[in-house]
């Protein structure tokens, strides 16, 4: 018998299990992964006297990378749900609760942001500062924070009350009763138990993607003046439909109402391409609302987010605390569009209300309508509401204590009954979700149930509809085709300058639509027509490399072939339903040549062809952004061992040739074309420790920031690959050391601030030293004291420093600075108490510190003291 068993549940995802340890670990938790385990039937229904409930994992190994090709790689928030709930670990008196917490095993970095995110997926915003810090009077804060308690059960409490963590690093730790794991590479783990081993390895492949736990079909769907796609009716646990979640159509214009898990796979089956997205309208926080978010950031510009002050605060702090940014950063992603609760916000003709929704974090549900012959057409979205059952329960009169209003409840049960001509609505049950009996007496003309995982019952069916993926409910019916205006759009962008006589010479050539699977354009083949995308999505796939690129909205297809008359290089293939303008080959030659664009275009077009064929810009990145970019590039070359400096503003892309990324003399990284580099500096704002070095001759293209920094997929990119490289770079063992000795390239030019790292270094390889002569747990909380004694007085006398030269960025930098304190005070505790300590787990904290964060935002600090004369 098998001590150690190994199941591949899906792409990127393993279940780990040893019987007789009674250990069962979740290996890899992206989006809808308890999905994929009630498939594989890991997870399912039992009874214990008399009890129903569920059986699962144990505890969830996470990835090292927070993300892997542009999709959350960690969202254990509905693992941890199903553990906690439905296999009853927290329950009392449940025969699921024998008093064995769930356990979250990983780097030190990527528990601590579950942690937080778990936190934030729970709570939302967790006390009245935050809330009027979002904008909402301290009044209204402190009703909103009595509601919270009572659904919290009178308390916040931390996820470190309901779950255990295990740090795991290059030596083996023991998760329970002898089962043990360790790294053995980036994102690479090994099992043990009595002798047997199993190995998992979490990294995606390149242009591999997390797998749908259900199957779609595909749709072809007409762009309406006003109408709703019914893109979701489950609910978290639904095995075969994807989460609540709807697409509102206006004026041809694409919005969604939330993004849940696989957001990309139900847009590509109702042939929507992402470039096609004006804006999400965002009802709340919780994963099966949320885990698409990353997804719509593979956009090639930015999509509009709207939602009230309150659920945004919300959401970006859950954002924040899972990929260890700051909450700022979300609008580097989004085009923030603050709503206002409770009032109709005009937005290019379409009128939306958010009402406030009861609820353990901020939620809206959402009222849209549009004017119409005979006054409006509305549409309303009724996403996570509270039974009314439960919130009369949580009526008080005393106003200190957790609970609401008589007011607060009669508003509530008056905004449900709200009509509208068609309404979606959550009929989940439970603490924290909908019933259809609090809708008998609904007047409105249509009653969708939704957010479910449950067949609908007699009474259920009795009082409202069922909407099944793909469903399309026409409110203001289009008589003309919106796809000729963006037509018009993308080619006048595409040729600026031309005037729209001539553009009209391209326009006056059909639309063409292709089913799922068709190919428009064969490699090796020639060419009649240059296609024009204008929804849906086409792949590009070169034969003879490896790659995957996704086209949408906005792409030509086979200019280069088509213009030159030469056999296409790679073939596109439509991925979905696929709308295109097509162009003969023979006009639009004459219209270049006409238009005397020929020979600019002639030269754009190599450049564009390196770009698509790279992992940066090979998706869903418009052919307008790609000639923007592609004019902006320069192009140099380096002789081997020469230093390649992208220069200030600019990222660099090797060509040909390869380089390695350097520490002093110490390689962390060998470059090939394609990669890129310098994004750091260019991008982030943060200055870079590693030199570039090319290893052999090389030419790379150097591109400014300001064409890459707007494109929110280019970005997502940059920011997954920086992230990655460094966490890499951290865990990687042969240089376990290398990265905490002094170098030069760690000077920041302030000699008081250098003197001061220096000493830091010595007093943190002590601490190691110490470990390695396995020193008395006294002996080495005393170093680690003095260790964070000085990091107190540096960290004070740099701040005195921001302080008298009015450093901008101040309070972000003394907040890094305390929550660094806090964690070594952490640390130094769990030493001096007696509970051991792991010097994996100590050497990934002071790599962190110096590499992460000391000596990156200290050189950025610097820089600004320089300029005020420094030194």
């Amino acid at each position: 018998m098998s001590l150690l068993r190994k199941i591949e549940v899906t792409t990127g995802v393993w279940w780990i299990e040893a019987p007789q340890a009674g250990v069962s670990v979740l290996c890899g938790c992206p989006a809808d992964a308890v999905k994929h385990l009630m498939k594989r039937g890991l997870i399912v229904s039992t009874e214990m006297n008399g009890v129903p409930f569920e059986t699962g994992p144990n505890a969830i190994l996470l990835s090292d990378a927070m993300v892997q090709n542009g999709s959350f790689s960690n969202l254990a928030e509905f693992p941890v749900l199903q553990m906690l709930y439905r296999q009853g670990m927290i329950l009392p008196d449940h025969p699921g609760n024998t008093g064995i917490k769930p356990m979250l095993i990983g780097s030190a970095d990527q528990v601590r942001a579950q942690m937080q995110y778990i936190y934030r997926g729970n709570y939302g915003l967790v006390n009245e500062e935050e809330i009027v810090e979002a904008g909402e009077t301290p009044e209204r804060a402190r009703e909103l924070m009595r509601m919270k308690l009572r659904f919290a059960f009178g308390a916040i409490r931390h996820p470190g009350d309901l779950l255990d963590t295990l740090v795991v690093d290059n030596e083996p730790v023991e998760i329970r009763n002898g089962v043990t794991v360790r790294r053995m590479l980036f994102n690479v783990f090994e099992f043990s138990y009595q002798g047997q081993v199993a190995v998992v390895d979490l990294n995606l492949p390149p242009f591999e993607t997390y797998e749908s736990p259900y199957p779609l079909g595909f749709y072809r769907l007409r762009r309406e003046y006003f109408a709703v796609i019914h893109s979701g009716e489950g609910d978290g646990w639904d095995i075969n439909r994807p989460s609540m979640s709807s697409i509102v159509i206006f004026q041809g214009k694409v919005y969604l109402v939330d993004a849940g898990p696989n957001i990309l796979y139900s847009l590509n089956a109702l042939g929507i391409g992402v470039n096609e997205i004006e804006g999400i309208f965002h009802t709340h926080s919780h994963d099966d609302h949320f885990a698409g978010l990353t997804t719509l950031i593979r956009s090639d510009h930015k999509l509009k987010y709207y939602s009230t002050p309150l659920v945004r605060a919300s959401v970006a702090k859950k954002v924040a605390a899972l990929l260890s940014i700051e909450e700022a950063a979300f609008s580097d992603y989004f085009d923030v569009c603050p709503l206002v609760e409770g009032e109709w916000n005009a937005i290019d003709g379409l009128e939306v209300m958010p009402v406030f929704s009861p609820h353990p974090v901020e939620t809206t549900i959402f009222h849209f309508r549009a004017m119409w012959e005979g006054g409006y057409r509305t549409y309303s979205h009724f996403a996570d509401i509270c039974r009314l059952s439960v919130l009369q329960s949580f009526v008080t009169d005393d106003p200190t204590s957790p609970g609401i209003s008589q007011a607060l409840y009669d508003k509530v049960a008056a905004d449900y009954l709200t009509p509208a001509d068609v309404k979606k609505i959550d009929v989940g049950g439970g603490m924290i979700h909908g019933d259809a009996y609090d809708f008998r007496d609904d007047m409105s003309g249509k009653i969708i149930l939704a957010h479910t995982s449950q067949r609908n019952t007699r009474a259920q069916k009795a009082i409202g509809s069922s909407a099944s993926f793909g469903t399309v409910d026409v409110l203001i019916p289009s008589n003309h085709d919106f796809i000729w205006p963006y037509a018009f759009e993308a080619l006048d962008a595409y040729f600026p300058g031309i005037p729209r006589h001539q553009i009209r010479v391209l326009l006056n050539n059909p639309v063409v639509t292709f089913n799922p699977g068709t190919i428009l354009v064969k490699e090796r083949m020639p060419n009649d027509h240059i296609y024009l995308l204008l929804s849906g999505s086409v792949e590009m796939i070169p034969i003879e490399i490896e790659m995957r690129s996704v086209l949408s909205a906005g792409a030509l297809i086979g200019e280069l072939s088509g213009l030159f008359g030469t056999p296409a290089s790679e073939t596109y293939r439509a991925a979905s339903f696929v709308q295109a303008l097509a162009i003969p080959c023979s006009l639009y030659l004459e219209f270049v040549r006409y238009n005397n664009v020929f020979s600019g275009v002639s030269r754009l077009l190599e450049h564009r062809e390196f770009l698509l064929r790279t992992a940066l810009f090979g998706e869903v990145v418009s052919s307008k952004s790609l000639n923007r970019i592609a004019q902006a590039m320069d192009r140099e070359a380096f002789i081997a061992d020469t230093v390649i400096e992208p220069g200030p503003g600019r990222v660099a892309m090797l060509k040909s040739g390869s380089a390695g990324r350097f520490l002093g003399e110490h390689m962390f990284e060998t470059l090939k074309p394609g990669d890129f580099f310098g994004e750091e500096v260019a991008i982030f704002d943060t200055p870079s420790l590693l030199r570039v070095r090319a290893l052999e001759g090389c030419e790379v293209y150097l591109v400014p920031a300001e064409a890459l920094r707007d494109i929110p997929s280019v970005r997502w990119k940059l920011f997954e690959a920086s992230t990655k490289r460094t966490r890499a770079m951290v865990e990687a063992g042969e240089h376990a050391r290398v990265l905490i000795k002094w170098h030069d390239e760690y000077s920041v030019g302030v000699q008081r601030i250098d003197s001061h790292h220096k000493r830091l270094f010595e007093i943190g390889n002590s601490v190691l030293d110490m470990m390695e002569r396995k020193s008395s747990d006294a002996e080495v909380a005393e170093t680690m004291g003095l260790l964070r004694e000085y990091a107190r007085f540096h960290f004070g006398e740099e701040e005195g420093l921001l302080i008298r030269y009015k450093y901008p960025d101040l309070s972000s930098h003394r907040s890094r600075h305390q929550r660094l304190l806090e964690q070594l005070t952490e640390l130094q505790a769990a030493v001096a108490g007696g509970r051991g300590y792991n010097e994996a787990e100590v050497l990934t904290f002071l790599q962190e510190w110096i590499v992460g964060h000391t000596l990156a935002e200290d050189r950025k600090s610097a820089i600004y003291l320089n300029s005020k004369g420094v030194y």
